[in-house]
């Protein structure tokens, strides 16, 4: 993405992996296997893009901010609250900005929920379901990997649905009163956390709502959708990636077409251009050129990590928060 936007060059790349063993043998790029050398060696560089395992996210967005870059940091931000605000406390120092990649805010359904419930097109919101049932079974979960470690992952909801959490946040604000039960049906020997949860909660704004998900689904992913009941109406996006308007009834109102959303194939792992990182660089280039603002900023990312950390916090105990 980075090199196929015109506002925006590839100085250097780095990883723990060999570039051979990446599929980089030709890479033009310097590359490296230790951050701080990278830092060292390229003063020039204005921006680090840390796309390394979820346990990994907050050290190196120190190290990048500490050395006075940008950072565009992958989802989850971190996997404390305590870190993020680190991060946070670095960044405001420095004077530097914290993308944190969310990309799914610029899907076009994403981005008409937004719009019905913001315009309050939809009402008042009453009740919000969120399901996401995927499958992750030992074809992903490899051995000697960090994905399944707690430390490095961190669990089923900071790897695989926290864009769907941030989601939820964006279009409805935070949650209290949380209640959960959590259970790991198929993943003993796989991961070190819980594969499938329900969890319920009040919005702090209004109306109440729900995740229901898991990774336990057998041999490929069932859905992820979301279902809005309002007063004046009611929607549903479903598909495996929150890509389709599978429903949609609201009184004197006409749904728009709205733009074709890019296909995805399965765990995630987006075709070309299609899982809109690249609206996520473009977003890197006009903010730091000062032609808009951060589409997801520092303390959203915080806000999805504190959510999900407030969820975890009641796993082994059917307790409220």
């Amino acid at each position: 993405m980075v090199r196929r936007n015109p506002g925006c060059e590839l100085v250097a790349v780095c990883d723990v992996m060999s570039k051979e063993s990446l599929g980089l043998a030709e890479i033009a790029e310097p590359f490296y296997n230790d951050i701080d050398q990278l830092l060292a060696n390229h003063p020039d560089i204005e921006v680090v893009n840390i796309c390394t395992p979820n346990g990994l996210h907050a050290s190196q967005s120190l190290k990048a901010l500490d050395a006075g870059k940008h950072v565009v940091v992958e989802k989850p931000m971190a996997l404390s609250k305590s870190d993020c605000e680190a991060v946070i406390n670095s960044a405001l120092k420095s004077g530097k900005q914290v993308f944190c990649v969310m990309q799914n805010r610029y899907s076009p359904p994403s981005v008409w929920m937004k719009e019905i419930v913001d315009q309050k097109i939809i009402g008042d919101v009453y009740m919000v379901q969120l399901n996401c049932y995927w499958n992750r079974d030992g074809r992903y979960y490899k051995k000697g990997g960090w994905k399944g470690v707690q430390e490095l992952d961190g669990g089923t909801l900071y790897t695989q649905f926290s864009h769907w959490v941030d989601l939820l946040y964006w279009l409805f604000g935070d949650i209290a009163d949380v209640q959960a039960k959590f259970s790991d049906f198929n993943h003993g020997g796989l991961t070190e956390f819980e594969d499938s949860g329900f969890v319920n909660f009040r919005f702090v704004r209004s109306g109440i709502g729900c995740i229901n998900y898991s990774t336990a689904v057998w041999d490929k992913n069932l859905e992820s959708s979301i279902t809005v009941v309002g007063s004046k109406g009611s929607v549903k996006v479903g598909g495996q990636y929150m890509d389709k308007v599978e429903y949609c009834h609201i009184d004197n109102y006409k749904m728009p077409e709205l733009a074709p959303t890019n296909p995805a194939n399965d765990y995630g792992a987006y075709k070309g251009s299609a899982n809109n990182h690249n609206f996520v660089i473009q977003n890197v280039v006009d903010t730091l050129n000062g032609k808009t603002s951060i589409t997801t900023n520092a303390l959203e990312g915080l806000k999805v990590v504190d959510i999900i950390e407030r969820i975890y916090a009641l796993r082994g105990a059917d307790r409220k928060s």
